[in-house]
Order: C-alpha cells, then sequence, then structure tokens
C-alpha cells in the first residue's frame, strides 16, 4: 500500500492526573449495579445522564487502548449507550468500535456484534447526513469482512444520498471495501464510474477519479477521454488529480505522452497556483522540448510574481534553478532572463539573491545588455529608499552581480561604471566598499576606461564620507593618473579637502576665535576595542567638552585627520608620492617639477606637525609617522629604484592578485560545470525506453509519492542507498543496563530541523508492567514535541516508541530522562529506571560554506563571543593538520591554496561554515611547527573561534578539543 493510501489515524490525549478505575471494581460495580458505589469508582453507563456516560465512555476506551480487556462492559453499552442519538456519544462510539476487540480468542466474530452491525445499518439510513457520513468513515477502518457484508446495500445507497457530505464519503468506504474485501463489492468501479459520470459536486468527483485512478486506471482514462477538453473548467481538487492520473500513466507507458500533453499545457493556465504547480512539473518530466521548457519556466515565473508567501516564492525559484541544472533546458532559460528579473520586485532579500544569482548563470552575450539596464534601474532605485531594513543589503547584491557581469562582458562596464561610482559617496560603507573593489579591478583589467574612471573619481571624491573608502580612492587616484592634467587635478581635490594649511596654525586661530574660558575637561568611561590581531585593548581618554562648532563646514580629509585616523595620512602621502613622481617624469621644467615636489612635501609636513600636536582626537601611531617619513625621504631623494617601487611594483602586485583571483574562480566554475555534466563510462548499460519492461518502469522515482513522503518527513537521504547508512549500521545507544527490570535502547535519527528517538523497551520481567512510559526533558536548545503515549508490557514483551524532539539553535545538547511503570496487582508506588544521557552533536547541523573576505572580517568584528582552543594534538605536519581539522568540523578554508602552499614552519588560516539555521560560524587556525624540537615534534599553536551565540562557540570548541588527535587506524 502506498503512503497515499494509507488511512488516517486518531490521536487521544490522555489526562494522566487521575488514576483510572480497575477492571475487578469495574466489573463489581456493573455485576452489582449499587448505585453509590458504582458511581465513586466509575460514572454509570446504565442510568446515568448523557454527560455521565459520555466520560463513562471516555474512560473505557483509554482502558482499553492501556491493553485492559473488558468483555463484560460489550453488552452493557450496546444496550444503554449504543441507541443514543446524542452527537458527542456517537463519535465516540466510533472509535470505541475501532479499538474494541471484535473476535474470540480462536478467530470468530463475537455474536454481540450483529448488534452493532444492525446499529450501524440504521446510521447508514439515518436522516441526520453528519452520522451517515461519519458512519462511512469509520467503515473505511473496519478490518472484518463479515460485519461489513450486511452493511453493502445501505452503503450503495448513500450513493444517491443528497447531501455531497455523505456520497463522498461513501465513495470512500467503497474505495476502501473494494482494495480489502473485493468479493464483497466486484463491480465496485463500473458503480463508481457511472457515478463519477453524472456527479456534479467536485469533492465528489475527485474521490471517484481518485478510486478510479488506483482501482482501474483504464476507466479512470476513459472517463477522462470523454472530458478531456473541459478540464480547464472542473475545480483544483480535480485537476490536481487528473495531474497526476497523467503523470502517472505516461510515467508507467511514454506511449500515451503525445494524447495527454495538451491537457498538462491547459491546465497550466488553471486559476489555482497548486495546480500550475504540479502541471509544470509533469510537463518538464514529460517533455525536454524546447516549448515544453520554456512553457513550465514562464508557468513557474508566473508563480513565484503573483504569490505572496515568500517560502513558495523560494521553492519554485528552487524548480527554476533545477531546471537550469539540465544543459538543454539552460538555452531555454537564458530566453526568460529578463522575465527572471521581475521577481526582483519581491521585498524579500532571501528571494532576490536567488533571483540575482540565477539571472547571473543565465546571462549570455545575447542578453547581457539587457540585464544590466534592469539591474542599473534596480541600483537608482534603491538610491533614496531608507525605510526598508534589508535596502542595503539588496544594494550590495545588486553591485556585487554588476561587477560579475562587467567582468564576464567587459564591454558592459563603461554602462555600468558612472552609475555605482555614485555610490562611494554612499553612506553604507560596505555597498561603497563593493564599488570600490569594483572599480579597482576595472581600471586595472581594461586600460580603455581609465580616463572615465579617473574623471568619474575626481567628480565624487569630495562628497565619499567614508575614511575606509577615502583611502582606497586615494589609491587608485595615485595609482592610475598618468597625464599632468589628472596630477594636477589630484592635488587640487587634495587641497580641496584638507583646507587651509598649515593646518595646526588655522585651527589654533580658530579655536582662539571660538572658544569659551569655561572649558569642561571629563574623563571617558574606559571603552573595549579589538585590534586588528584579535587581541582585546582597554582605552580610557581625557575629552572636553568644547562647544559645538558645525562639522560640516570641515573638509573631509581635515576631519579625518582631527578625528585622529592618521592611516588615510599615510595612505596621502603615497599617493603624493606616486603622483609627484610621475609628474616630474611628464614635466621637464625643473621649476615647476620643484613647485609640485614642495607642496607634496608641504602636505605631508604638515600632516605630520598635526599628528604630534594636542589638536587630533587621538595621536598619530608610530606606524604612520615613518610611512609620512619615508615619503617625505624619497621625494627629497627621487632615486630611480624608488620610483620604481612606487609607480610599477605596486600595480604589477595588484595585477599578480587579480589574476590569482581570477585563476581561482574559473577553477571552480570548471569544477561547478564538470558536476553537472553527466559522465558515461564506457561500460554503462544503455537504457531503452521502448525496451523497458513494465515492472522495471514502475521501479523508477515517482516524482508525486516522494513528494508526499517530503510532506509526511520520511525523505530518505541520498546516502541512505549506502549499505553503511542502514539502520544494522547506525549506533545503538543504550540507555539501561541489562540487568534492570526494562531494557532500552535507542537509535537517533538526526533529520534538518529535528531529531526522531526510536526507543526499543523490553520488559525483562514476569509481571505486567502497566502505564509504562517515557520520560524525557532536554537540556540545551532542544525542545520535546509530545510526550510519548505510555504502554502495556506483558511479561518479556518488547515495544517501539518514538519521540520527536525540535532543534532550534547549532548547540551540544542533551536528551535525558527514565522510564517508570506500574506493575499490574503490585500496591507499591511506581517504578522508575534512570535512563543514560544521550548527547546531539553539533556536527549534524554545520555545513561547509563560503564568504568574501571583507564579510569574514566584519563578522569577525561583530561577533561577541570567542572561543580560543590550544592546539594538543600529535599531528607533525601543519598542512594535514588543517585537513584534519576541516574534515572534524564541517567548515571550509576560505584562504587560497596559493596562500597555504609551500613550507616555511608556520600557517594561518580562516574557515567557516553556517549552520541549517543561518548561524555562523568563524574560526582562525595559527599554527606552527617547532622546528627547534625536531622533526617528529607535534604541531604548536592556537584555534580562535568567533560566533554570535555562546552556544555555538563553545560546542565548536569542544568538538574541536575532542577530535585535534588523530587516531591510529
Amino acid at each position: 500500500m502506498t503512503a497515499a493510501e494509507n488511512v488516517c489515524y486518531t490521536l487521544i490525549n490522555v489526562p494522566m492526573d487521575s488514576e483510572p478505575p480497575s477492571e475487578i471494581s469495574l466489573k463489581n460495580d456493573l455485576g452489582n449495579c449499587d448505585m453509590s458505589a458504582f458511581l465513586t469508582s466509575f460514572p454509570t453507563l446504565e442510568k446515568g445522564d448523557v454527560k455521565l456516560k459520555t466520560e463513562a465512555l471516555k474512560k473505557v476506551i483509554i482502558m482499553i487502548l492501556n491493553g485492559e480487556k473488558l468483555p463484560g462492559l460489550l453488552m452493557t453499552i450496546i444496550r444503554f449507550v449504543l441507541p443514543l442519538q446524542d452527537h458527542t456519544i456517537k463519535k465516540l462510539l466510533l472509535v470505541f468500535w475501532e479499538i474494541v476487540p471484535k473476535t474470540t480468542p480462536d478467530g470468530r466474530l463475537l455474536q454481540e456484534m450483529i448488534l452493532v452491525c444492525d446499529a450501524y445499518r440504521k446510521d447508514l439510513q439515518h436522516p441526520n447526513e453528519f452520522i451517515r457520513g461519519s458512519t462511512l468513515r469509520f467503515l473505511c477502518k473496519l478490518k472484518e469482512a463479515e460485519l461489513l457484508e450486511p452493511l453493502m446495500p445501505a452503503i450503495r445507497a448513500c450513493l444517491e444520498h443528497r447531501h455531497s457530505y455523505v456520497r463522498r464519503n461513501a465513495v470512500l468506504a467503497i474505495y476502501t471495501i473494494y482494495r480489502n474485501f473485493e468479493h464483497l463489492i466486484p463491480d465496485a468501479p463500473e458503480l463508481i464510474h457511472d457515478f463519477l459520470v453524472n456527479e456534479k459536486d467536485a469533492s465528489c468527483k475527485r474521490n471517484a477519479f481518485m478510486m478510479l485512478i488506483h482501482a482501474d486506471q483504464d476507466r479512470a482514462l476513459d472517463y477522462l477521454s470523454t472530458c478531456i477538453d473541459q478540464v480547464q473548467t472542473f475545480g483544483d481538487i480535480l485537476q490536481l488529480v487528473i495531474v497526476e492520473l497523467i503523470y502517472k500513466v505516461c510515467h508507467a507507458n511514454p506511449s500515451e505522452r503525445a494524447r495527454f500533453i495538451r491537457c498538462i499545457y491547459n491546465l497550466l493556465q488553471s486559476s489555482s497556483p497548486a495546480v500550475k504547480y504540479e502541471a509544470a512539473g509533469t510537463l518538464v518530466t514529460l517533455s525536454s522540448a524546447p516549448t515544453a521548457i520554456k512553457a513550465a519556466a514562464q508557468c513557474y515565473i508566473d508563480l513565484i510574481i503573483k504569490e505572496s508567501d515568500n517560502n513558495v516564492k523560494l521553492i519554485v525559484l528552487d524548480r527554476l534553478i533545477e531546471l537550469k541544472e539540465h544543459p538543454s533546458h539552460e538555452r531555454v532559460l537564458q530566453d526568460l532572463v529578463m522575465d527572471i528579473l521581475r521577481v526582483l520586485s519581491t521585498p524579500d532579500l532571501e528571494v532576490r539573491k536567488k533571483t540575482l544569482q540565477l539571472a547571473l548563470d543565465l546571462v549570455s552575450s545575447r542578453n547581457v545588455e539587457e540585464l544590466v539596464i534592469v539591474l542599473k534601474k534596480e541600483v537608482i532605485k534603491t538610491n533614496n529608499v531608507t525605510e526598508h531594513e534589508d535596502t542595503d543589503k539588496y544594494r550590495q547584491l545588486l553591485v556585487r552581480t554588476l561587477h560579475s557581469c562587467s567582468v564576464r562582458f567587459p564591454d558592459m562596464a563603461a554602462n555600468v561604471i558612472p552609475v555605482l561610482m555614485e555610490f562611494l559617496s554612499d553612506n553604507n560603507e560596505a555597498a561603497a566598499a563593493d564599488v570600490l573593489e569594483f572599480v579597482r579591478e576595472a581600471i586595472q583589467r581594461f586600460d580603455n576606461l581609465r580616463p572615465l574612471i579617473v574623471e568619474k573619481m575626481l567628480e565624487v571624491f569630495h562628497a565619499i564620507k567614508s575614511v575606509k573608502i577615502y583611502r582606497g580612492a586615494l589609491w587608485i587616484l595615485g595609482e592610475y593618473c598618468s597625464t599632468k592634467e589628472d596630477i594636477q587635478s589630484v592635488m587640487t581635490e587634495v587641497r580641496r579637502s584638507l583646507g587651509e594649511i598649515p593646518i595646526v596654525e588655522s585651527e589654533i586661530k580658530k579655536e582662539a576665535g571660538e572658544l569659551k574660558p569655561e572649558e569642561e575637561v571629563s574623563v571617558g568611561p574606559a571603552q573595549k576595542l579589538v585590534t586588528e590581531m584579535g587581541t582585546y585593548a582597554t582605552q580610557s581618554a581625557l575629552s572636553s567638552s568644547r562647544p559645538a562648532k558645525k562639522e560640516e563646514d570641515r573638509p573631509p580629509l581635515r576631519g579625518f585627520l582631527l578625528d585622529g585616523d592618521f592611516f588615510v595620512a599615510a595612505s596621502l602621502a603615497t599617493t603624493l608620492t606616486k603622483i609627484a613622481l610621475r609628474y616630474m617624469s611628464l614635466v621637464q621644467e625643473k621649476k615647476k617639477q620643484n613647485s609640485f615636489n614642495a607642496e607634496a612635501m608641504l602636505l605631508m609636513a604638515t600632516i605630520l606637525h598635526l599628528g604630534k600636536s594636542s589638536l587630533p582626537k587621538k595621536p598619530i601611531t608610530d606606524d604612520d609617522v615613518d610611512r609620512i617619513s619615508l615619503c617625505l625621504k624619497v621625494l627629497s631623494e627621487c632615486s630611480p629604484l624608488m620610483n620604481d617601487i612606487f609607480n610599477k611594483e605596486c600595480r604589477q602586485s595588484l595585477s599578480h592578485m587579480l589574476s590569482a583571483k581570477l585563476e581561482e574562480e574559473k577553477l571552480s566554475q570548471k569544477k561547478e560545470s564538470e558536476k553537472r555534466n553527466v559522465t558515461i563510462q564506457p561500460d554503462d548499460p544503455i537504457s531503452f525506453m521502448q525496451l523497458t519492461a513494465k515492472n522495471e518502469m514502475s521501479s523508477k522515482e515517482d516524482q508525486f509519492q516522494l513528494s508526499l513522503l517530503a510532506a509526511m518527513g520520511n525523505t530518505q537521504r541520498k546516502e541512505a542507498a549506502d549499505p553503511l547508512a542502514s539502520k544494522l549500521n547506525k549506533v545503538v545507544t543504550q540507555l539501561t543496563g541489562f540487568s534492570d527490570p526494562v531494557y532500552a535502547e535507542a537509535y537517533v535519527h538526526v533529520n534538518q530541523y529535528d531529531i526522531v528517538l526510536d526507543v526499543l523497551v523490553v520488559n525483562q520481567t514476569s509481571d505486567t508492567l502497566q502505564n509504562c512510559t517515557l520520560e524525557l526533558a532536554t537540556l540545551g536548545d532542544l525542545k520535546l514535541v509530545e510526550k510519548p503515549s505510555p504502554l502495556t508490557l506483558a511479561p518479556h514483551d518488547f515495544a517501539n516508541i518514538k519521540a520527536n524532539v525540535k532543534v532550534a539553535s547549532t548547540e551540544n545538547g542533551i536528551i535525558f530522562g527514565n522510564v517508570v511503570y506500574d506493575v499490574s496487582g503490585a500496591a507499591s508506588d511506581r517504578n522508575c529506571v534512570v535512563l543514560s544521557d544521550i548527547h546531539i552533536d553539533i556536527m549534524d547541523y554545520i555545513q561547509p560554506a563560503s564568504c568574501t573576505d571583507a564579510e569574514f572580517r566584519q563578522m569577525w568584528a561583530e561577533f561577541e563571543w570567542e572561543n580560543k582552543v590550544t592546539v594538543n594534538t600529535n599531528i607533525i605536519d601543519l598542512n594535514e593538520y588543517l585537513q584534519h581539522i576541516l574534515k572534524s568540523t564541517n567548515m571550509k578554508c576560505l584562504t587560497p591554496e596559493k596562500a597555504l602552499s609551500g613550507y616555511c614552519g608556520f600557517m594561518a588560516a580562516n574557515l567557516y561554515a553556517r549552520s541549517i539555521f543561518g548561524e555562523d560560524a568563524l574560526a582562525n587556525v595559527s599554527i606552527e611547527k617547532p622546528i627547534h624540537l625536531g622533526p617528529e615534534a607535534p604541531v604548536t599553536g592556537h584555534i580562535r573561534i568567533r560566533a554570535k551565540s555562546q552556544g555555538m562557540a563553545l560546542s565548536l570548541g569542544d568538538k574541536i578539543n575532542l577530535s585535534q588527535k588523530k587516531t591510529s587506524v
């Protein structure tokens, strides 16, 4: 029986606050009919009112579920409860008749069930449609042919009832009876086919059609053939079943495709999103023709745009990405790039991110121009939109996409650069940094664009607000200004940005004119900082509260310097040195050379003077003083060697870095394309569809069955095909000892967001254990979904109990608990067996991921939890130790292989991973080989882990500590 045909189960909540009455007292009470005693121990089923009888019936159901045998109550319920017309009683009776034993020990039907059968025959003829319908649903669960046989005429009659609720349940009842006991209704397919032809209600037609699909597919196809042109007018529930039938038929018999493919095309225009989605998925499996793929892709795109739920958008986007992975479909999707970009109207960042990545993968020389136009418009739209928190991140995504387009298609760079360079003055430093990185790469790679980039850079230079972007812009201008006019423009901009010089004298004059006599001096609070090396430093400073001056009147570079940021001054000194040396090679007049050189040296000298004065908020560092002094010396000597270093070697270094980056990208693309290309070995068998037997065809994956299993949480992982991944080879966690009265062991199945515990409980005693309950509790970010139901275990019996535990975050968790039970007939308290702890490993939730260096540094600075792990290993090789850590932690090494190649006795590498819950984990490995201790000395050093949450940092540190040493095989 397939998953689609499984019957539903009723879950009954058992209140544990009161003990159920014992069987002996219950029999005595029923036998003596002493009303006072009966009411104290069990509500009367004979003379009580409806409310008391309802409570009594509930207790009887719970007792039977707990394994009690109550044969004496059967006749009482038939006599005093079955004739009642109360709807609640009738619902409870349906549950009671489902669970009560209906046969004698030798397998014959109990005589009392004849009376029950007669009662249900009357219910099937009841004027109330609810009673008829619920009775028909109950009959689906009966497994006794003798009970069903007398009811068949009444069930058939229900097919003609006026109410659709009765008719659709009658169809389900007939389907279940036909499947289990075909001899009771051999003409069921013909009966349901006739019913389907005349039926008008959509839900009834759907149930009838579904029965024909599973019971008599030929009749279902005959019916579909008669109304195939009217399929579009059917209700969505019937359309979904028709799509399923077409898929199954064409999957089993490919020659039928031509007959039904037009119907699937028509269903792409359905008003129901679910029907459109299933029809598109079916169309892709039935045909690989470009027109079919285009129609399905167009349908997916419309669904993404029209559906408001972001989860639906992401699921359908994944289907489009799957289509793209097929080499023959990629070309078709390339024509739909502009349609795919319509999805960018969605405000959700994750949807936009996937859409841009898909568009970038599909871009070609035919559509890149249109793609760039749309992306430029999107970038401009984000310029003044600040109300949404993801606007800045979206702008970054757009900039990176345009960057990638320009690198792959250099002709587009000239159109993109002017628009993007406007964002160098953006308040969002991250987006501006991406633009700057793009501009730096473009100006190095595309010689023809250098004049344009320098011109635009000079235009926006004065408006740059971030000191980091300012430094980058200074470097680009100093490196690539090659004409006399450009060099003079750079000097003009620098003078404009510095303001009046000498800086110290002008600032003192300004202070003298504006400072009031009463100046308050206060000690600022100690501030905890993270240095570039990752260590902590505490800083406190005297601050003087001066009258507020108009900060906007101060030129940008002057503002940076007075704020104490002298790193930009070191960058400025390098830029001035480069352009001065270049100016001297371009201009032959000594007077002009000396004048320009002197101006550059004056600017450096006045910055040095400012740094040594008390005006800036922070004094200049020794490193910056050394760099500026070096630049002054270079300009005073003007040696050819220094000229080569400043004007040639710097650019060569950038060129090498960009080449290495491009080579790495090409290598990763090559690996990706190799994955996508299906490799066929010379000795692989060739499968001919026409020669394949039907039973072999049916063994192929059924997409509907797989999707249903996924929805039910029974998705099988790909590695399940591996025999090592089978249940027999999984580690069994022993929870109790072999000498305990109750032995327990568990398989721990870790799924994506939950953990399923499959616990085997064995009664090792000669007593019956009642209310045997598995009580679990969790430590960490785990949550028990529902309490396992109590069981009754016969002597030396066993049972499997399943418990679901939800996982909310990535950290080590512990599941602990005990098994409690009562011994049948004993008067003692409840017995308890304590279980061993089950430890949940963090590695089940961590996956390798990648990010840019800038993102890594930003996260490293932001994350507040750090765990420093000392290296303690027996591995003697640095690379081997790094690979061992990567394998143990599921992390990815972000440091390129070229940077790790060679041998110098020490190694530093950045590692990154992301959990399935979206939590980031960073690690920095700093290790060395202590050569002075000999060649066999183990690796030493530290691993520093940073994460947003304490649990993640500690759990990852514990994992590294446990797995540092390599075990000898």
